[in-house]
């Protein structure tokens, strides 16, 4: 039976802690993984209010090889990084082992990442394979797949497409609205940011899957 689960780490434990050292205020979510035959490249929305003025050299850590500056919008980057698969971290986890990235999402204080695989033994070789790595992952939660209605077919992540479906059952969508960012953020026991971040980009996917065409 196919399996979900979450993980957290510290922030200081993944890459990109030069940025919250910059701007605390910061929320970094991972868009998309592309993985390669030599390398693992992934896509993020890094968000914080004067991110535009970001001076660090994102290159100097050593888990990631080069930074690339997609797009630029209000109090947004959209950045691709080549990583460093020298570097044991989550990401070469997923090279390494049969579990897929949902999603990612980090903050001031960690990073919470959402997997998927075919069975409990993936995530069991996961685990494992970050303690002999010694990447102090804690598992959050674990649950067996439950079928989707729509079998993905607005490519959302599942963090995107819980939010969403949560904050339209409690009316957040309603007006007025009978929920807020920081109600759904209790319940799905994550920061108000990250709710904030999840609704933002899967409503995007929305749109562009949905209504925009060509």
């Amino acid at each position: 039976m196919a399996i979900e689960a979450s993980f957290t780490i510290d922030r200081t434990e993944f890459p990109l802690t030069a940025v919250f050292e910059a701007f605390p205020d910061a929320t970094i979510e991972l868009d998309r993984v592309v993985p390669t035959d030599d390398a693992v490249v992934p896509y993020f929305w890094i968000s914080a209010a004067g991110i535009d003025e970001l001076t660090a050299d994102l290159s100097e850590d050593e888990g990631i090889e080069t930074v690339k500056i997609i797009d630029r919008l209000e109090a947004q980057l959209f950045v691709r990084i080549d990583w460093n698969l020298d570097y044991a971290s989550v990401l070469t986890g997923l090279v390494e082992t049969d579990v897929t990235l949902l999603s990612g999402f980090g903050d001031s204080e960690n990073w919470t990442f959402e997997v998927r695989s075919a069975d409990q033994a993936a995530v069991a070789e996961f685990q494992t394979y970050c303690r002999a790595n010694d990447i102090p992952v804690r598992l959050a939660q674990l649950h067996a797949l439950s079928p989707l209605e729509s079998d993905g077919e607005y490519d959302l992540t599942e963090g995107q497409r819980t939010a969403l479906v949560l904050a339209y059952s409690r009316g957040y969508f309603d007006s007025p609205r009978k929920a807020t960012q920081a109600d759904l953020a209790d319940e799905l026991d994550i920061s108000r940011q990250a709710v904030s971040s999840r609704l933002q980009r899967g409503l995007r996917r929305l749109v562009a899957s949905s209504l925009i065409t060509g």
